[in-house]
């Protein structure tokens, strides 16, 4: 069967009735399409062109095979500039998976000014914990901690800095006593919070270089950071949370922070791709966005 190239030679010599101008318009040498244009009739079996040294004209075969392939020529042409132009002007879906503290966290503030810069890109999110492939699941790209990234996976950081914070409310506090060292913790209800993969969260602090990973117990487990919030609140005990998300309950003073000498260093979100030459569009435009 003949490809693409060699059906596009035959058009363009049969409209300009020339090889030499068929060749000057493709940027290869006369020679070069008469050799392809001979192969071409001989794998149909058909004469396509009548040539003389004057002039150069379709036959009746020619002319059929013309007619019909002009407007898929063109359509094929079309579609390229409609590619060039989508990466021009971006366009198209991006779906980002998501672990949900860091879609109310660093995503959710930019995701305004991000579809007015680009109001042809739509953005799909999807909320989820676990540890998504999400190349095999379909995503742009995702958003994790560092320290959970695939080795192959470009990396770029996404927001500020997060740092967690040990919260309970004060009349929990009163009735409980305030804890002044992590083992205190061990006497106290904590509020837990267990992963997709059935991994209960030990928390992580850290004071003067001293880091330790504390295996904590209480009557409440959570995988959702708003209903541990919730429950430090409403006096269910001693939450490790963002201290992003309970900014306003500590000014409120519906909560208080204890052992801040014992807060882990913040850690930074990253947005991360397969890496690969050609971004999508709407990928790229979203990269440049949260660089700048």
């Amino acid at each position: 069967m003949p490809d693409l190239h060699e059906l596009d030679s035959f058009a363009a010599v049969a409209r300009h009735r020339s090889f030499r101008k068929a060749a000057e318009e493709r940027g290869v040498s006369a020679s070069a399409l008469s050799h392809a244009l001979r192969g071409l009739e001989e794998r149909l079996g058909l004469r396509l062109l009548n040539r003389t040294t004057r002039s150069v004209t379709p036959t009746e075969a020619g002319e059929l095979l013309l007619a019909r392939l002009a407007p898929a020529l063109r359509e094929v042409a079309d579609a390229l500039v409609d590619l060039t132009a989508m990466q021009q002007v971006p366009s198209g879906t991006l779906r980002l998976n998501v672990p949900r503290p860091a879609a109310r966290l660093v995503l959710g503030p930019l995701l305004a000014r991000f579809v007015a810069a680009y109001p042809r890109v739509q953005v799909e999110v999807v909320t989820d914990d676990r540890l998504t492939d999400i190349v095999d699941s379909g995503f742009d790209a995702g958003i994790r901690f560092g320290e959970s990234l695939a080795g192959d996976m470009v990396a770029v950081p996404i927001g500020a800095p997060q740092r967690f914070v040990t919260v309970a409310a004060p009349g929990y506090l009163a009735t409980h006593g305030t804890p002044q060292m992590p083992r205190d913790l061990l006497g106290h209800a904590c509020i837990g919070r267990r992963f997709p993969s059935g991994h209960r969260y030990a928390w992580e602090l850290q004071a003067d270089g001293q880091a330790l990973s504390l295996s904590v117990e209480g009557p409440l487990v959570f995988d959702d950071d708003a209903l541990m919030i919730q429950a430090a609140c409403d006096g269910a005990g001693v939450a490790y949370v963002y201290a992003s998300q309970v900014h306003d309950e500590l000014l409120a003073g519906r909560l208080v922070a204890v052992l801040e000498a014992w807060s882990a260093p913040p850690s930074r979100f990253f947005l991360y791709y397969p890496s690969r030459r050609h971004l999508p569009s709407a990928l790229r435009s979203f990269v440049d966005f949260i660089r700048t």
